[in-house]
């Protein structure tokens, strides 16, 4: 059961710093999460993503600042935050050697839900693997696997999801599938703190974003409200040739798709 959530932004960051050795990662980070948002941490490898979810989820210490999580301060009361959240690192977190439905039904069984297998098969038919739910994971493509690993730390209904870099490695079309699943999570009410390198991901994902570099948030905004920071565009009357990824999809067919996943394709949101 989780922890009762109190009143306020789902996730405050303040002034946060994080130094290794000389090496300073953070640099005074500040930022505030709406509940039931999606919010992006946006910026490239080493600019501090990483570190600012695991200071978040109690898993390492700030040198200075404060963060707080569902209400809770991360110094403080950090058993409060780990029963407010659930993490998704940059791997998938899923036994191999068990099926789908099984992975999920054993972190039920751990988390003393009271009826395992009832919560296993809903959240098989949320985040579309009902046809799969029966194999092993081992067979599953790369966004099956992903998409596993997010229903299982769902499992508790965690107010506030962690997601580190949740499709680095995957090819476009578990992109996509991953992007699905996320969305699913905010139509449910879950906060969503998304880290990502890829623009396009946030793009397509984010309420609001918050570009990171060199351990500071230089921007943070809505996609409409960035793109205002930039003069306005010239209107040239061009032909709209298709991105690599349209292509890609086209390609292969949806109907392949289906076949191999035992889900379909939405269309990009």
């Amino acid at each position: 059961m989780t922890a009762q959530s109190i009143a306020g932004p789902a996730i405050r960051v303040q002034d946060l710093k994080k130094s290794y050795g000389k090496l300073e990662v953070l640099r005074g980070v500040d930022f505030d999460v709406v509940p039931g948002s999606i919010f992006a941490l946006l910026g490239s490898n080493g600019a501090g993503k990483t570190t600012t979810v695991r200071i978040l989820a109690t898993l390492l210490k700030a040198d200075a600042g404060a963060a707080s999580v569902n209400g809770f301060d991360v110094v403080t009361q950090p058993a409060n935050v780990r029963e407010s959240i659930s993490l998704t690192g940059q791997f998938a977190a899923v036994d191999e050697i068990l099926s789908g439905r099984e992975n999920l039904a054993l972190v039920a069984r751990l988390r003393h839900l009271k009826d395992p297998g009832a919560t296993a098969d809903d959240l098989l038919r949320r985040f579309s693997l009902s046809e799969a739910g029966a194999r092993r994971v081992s067979t599953y493509s790369g966004g099956m696997r992903r998409r596993l690993d997010i229903a299982m730390s769902l499992i508790g209904n965690s107010p506030v999801i962690f997601l580190d870099e949740p499709t680095a490695g995957l090819d476009p079309e578990a992109r996509i599938e991953v992007w699905d699943a996320v969305k699913e999570l905010a139509s449910h009410g879950t906060t969503v703190l998304l880290t990502t390198q890829y623009l396009e991901e946030a793009e397509q994902l984010a309420d609001r974003i918050a570009i990171l570099h060199q351990g500071r948030i230089i921007v943070n905004g809505t996609l409409a409200e960035l793109k205002q920071l930039f003069p306005p565009a010239t209107v040239e009357y061009v032909e709209k040739q298709p991105t690599l990824e349209e292509i890609f999809l086209a390609v292969i067919g949806g109907s392949d798709k289906s076949e191999a996943t035992g889900t379909t394709t939405g269309g990009r949101g």
